[in-house]
């Protein structure tokens, strides 16, 4: 009887988690990092894709930009396809991010230059 009261506190505590993360899926969060094209800086793309590389506390992770309208836009005029791993484009990214097949997938509403 214990074990089955175990398990099912547990069930309980693992059902609470998964709520919270489906929560954070759809929370708004701002980034600042390193852009660049993953076609061309990284060629880890068949096609032009932005991603912006975030360092913090010296651990770096890596945000693929959904190609929308906003992704489009901000390729060209704010230097993503231009940029290298050695001169990166300083961008500040807002939107919502969920992790798909081990990536960062970020849903831009607003990309601009960081003049930070």
């Amino acid at each position: 009887m214990r074990k089955l009261l175990a398990l099912a506190v547990a069930g309980v505590l693992f059902c609470g988690v998964g709520l919270l993360r489906a929560d954070d899926k759809d929370k708004e969060i701002t980034l600042k990092g390193e852009g660049m094209c993953a076609k061309c800086a990284l060629q880890e793309k068949d096609s032009c894709q932005n991603v912006v590389i975030v360092t913090k506390d010296g651990e770096k992770k890596t945000y693929y930009i959904v190609h929308d309208s906003v992704a489009k836009k901000a390729h060209g005029s704010l230097g993503f396809c231009r940029a290298s791993k050695e001169k990166p484009a300083k961008v500040k990214i807002t939107g919502t991010c969920e992790e798909k097949d081990g990536k960062l997938i970020f849903t831009a509403k607003k990309i601009e230059k960081d003049e930070s």
